[in-house]
């Protein structure tokens, strides 16, 4: 396998040592490793049909001479699961989930460490040391103990005790910082200066930046393996790539993963990139707003998403820039709140329980569609950049569960048990009906409810079904589409209205018809609140939902 490493500054070439850190002509930090990539274009894409399915199936394209399958966890090849619920909720079908929770680790780090961990020892280096708020440790751990590799994590003492316990569990030495992720940062570098140990750079460090562009070879891959190949090319992309950063090397990568393939032939364009940081700690976001082309750094970080409190991202700022500007992308900032909102839109939407770190990504893809920066067209990957750890009670709020207290011994069990149960029988809870004549619509809304509360929900797939339903069982909220077989939305209104034990139930309707002005004033008065399909995330349905029924 031939490959060289170029400096991004002065562009000497060099052979690649991972001990070599610098270049040795200008002493710069920031190389990467290039390709003979008019041969690989050409031969590889028959090779990968009669390979497994990991990221060393495009070891052409890796910096390390001799994969050793042994050390090998399975690392790579992660689903992109369409999301379909987020999708019809959005008003935008085609949103992907790069499901990095299933690595063998639960994280997107595992590639990072995979390849280091390879190219490491190929190298002959048996000692390295890393700063990490969590995930990185973890994976290195993992690796460096296959490998037979002694670890020394520096974590900062904000990283969950859950995590550390972890990275101690697969033997690795355990440095508690007290003091930001840049200071732990500092210290591991010392330390490793003057132990001769090999540190990780993060974005600096080549492995790592080559790791991740395996996640834009598998996206294009698994792209093309729905869709079919693409206009102008043999593979596809999607128009926009999401993923929540702290220093940038993630982004970077996957950039440089599209451009290879560009350079190859393979794809035809790059996708906008979006990089979303948390709002307590956004120093790339807040510089690209103001246009500017060096960041400013945050010394004192405000979130409570530790993973991403990186103040000073350096000059990954500068690259990652260039990447975002040179695709129409856009980088955004979302609140903790907005974070932990989406992870419990994910999970319940999706089935997916995303780290806080991930749902940075989902609620930056919500501000964006919002925004009208990402269309209804556009097919989108999210990130998903690993699985929750034992979720903190912050996230969760109050009461997230119910409690059941058994009732007293002198009475027989069946009379226990059924007394058990009603405490948390479903009567106690307000009831809903959704009145729709589309499944898919039907289900959405059941969802979006359900992600929100505990609700009662029934459903009728007409008018006339409607009505009856809603006269037997005298809801305590009403959620109507307009236009439906039988009997119309309208007439239901009408019917409802003008029935004593029906007239003061309150009605929300949900349409994706432009009203006339007509039909605007045959429903003034009859109706709480009028709802456009595809908006049912504005947190205006959720609050009128629950101001309806209290």
């Amino acid at each position: 396998m031939s490959f060289i490493i170029k400096c991004l500054d002065c562009g000497h070439n060099a052979p690649y040592y991972p001990t070599s850190t610098n270049c040795p002509k200008c002493n710069s930090q920031w190389r990467e490793a290039e390709y003979d990539y008019e041969m690989i274009g050409k031969t590889l894409l028959p090779k990968l049909a009669g390979r497994g399915n990991d990221l060393w199936r495009y070891k052409e394209l890796l910096p390390v001479r001799n994969p050793n399958i042994s050390l090998s966890l399975g690392e790579g090849h992660t689903p992109l699961i369409r999301a379909v619920n987020l999708g019809m909720m959005l008003g935008c079908p085609n949103i992907f989930i790069k499901d990095e929770r299933q690595g063998p680790t639960a994280s997107f780090k595992d590639r990072q460490a995979a390849v280091t961990i390879a190219a490491l020892k190929e190298a002959g280096i048996t000692e390295l040391v890393a700063a990490s708020t969590g995930n990185v440790a973890i994976s290195y751990s993992a690796y460096a103990s296959r490998a037979g590799m002694k670890l020394w994590a520096f974590v900062t003492s904000l990283v969950p005790s859950v995590k550390m316990r972890e990275i101690a569990l697969y033997g690795s030495q355990v440095i508690k910082i007290t003091g930001s992720y840049d200071q732990c940062k500092q210290v591991a570098a010392e330390f490793a200066r003057q132990r001769r140990l090999y540190l990780d750079m993060g974005a600096r460090t080549i492995t790592s930046i080559e790791a991740m562009k395996t996640i834009a070879f598998e996206i294009s891959e698994q792209l093309t393996n729905i869709h079919g190949p693409g206009e102008n090319a043999p593979w596809r992309t999607p128009d926009w790539y999401v993923q929540a950063i702290s220093g940038g090397m993630g982004p970077l990568g996957v950039y440089k993963g599209f451009r290879e393939m560009q350079q190859m032939g393979w794809v035809d364009r790059i996708p906008a990139f979006a990089p979303i940081q948390a709002e307590g700690c956004a120093p790339m976001v807040v510089s690209w707003k103001k246009g500017l082309d060096k960041a400013e750094t945050i010394s004192s970080p405000k979130t409570r998403i530790e993973t991403l409190a990186t103040g000073d991202p350096g000059r990954s700022y500068e690259f990652l820039k260039k990447y975002v500007d040179s695709t129409n992308g856009a980088f955004e900032s979302v609140s903790d709140e907005d974070a932990f909102r989406a992870m419990h839109v994910l999970a319940k939407m999706e089935g997916i329980s995303a780290e806080p770190a991930a749902a940075v990504a989902f609620a930056g893809l919500f501000k964006l569609i919002r925004a009208g920066i990402i269309k209804p067209s556009d097919t989108v990957v999210v990130n998903c950049t690993g699985h929750t750890m034992p979720a903190e009670p912050g996230v969760l709020g109050d009461n997230w569960s119910r409690d059941i207290k058994f009732p007293s011994t002198m009475e027989t069990p069946q009379e226990g048990l059924l007394a058990a149960l009603t405490q948390v029988a479903p009567e106690r809870f307000p009831k809903i009906v959704i009145v729709e004549d589309t499944m898919e619509a039907r289900r959405l809304i059941r969802r979006i409810l359900q992600s929100q509360g505990n609700f009662t929900i029934m459903e009728a797939e007409n008018g006339r079904a409607g009505l009856e339903l809603i006269q037997r069982e005298l809801p305590d909220l009403v959620v109507l589409d307009l236009m439906m077989p039988e009997m119309d939305g309208f007439a239901v209104i009408e019917a409802l209205r003008a029935n004593p034990e029906t007239a003061v139930i309150p009605i929300i309707v949900a349409t994706a018809k432009e009203l006339t002005p007509d039909e605007k004033n045959r429903l003034g008065g009859h109706i709480q609140a009028l709802m456009q399909k595809g908006d049912f995330l504005n947190d205006e349905f959720l609050e009128e939902v629950k101001s309806l029924i209290k």
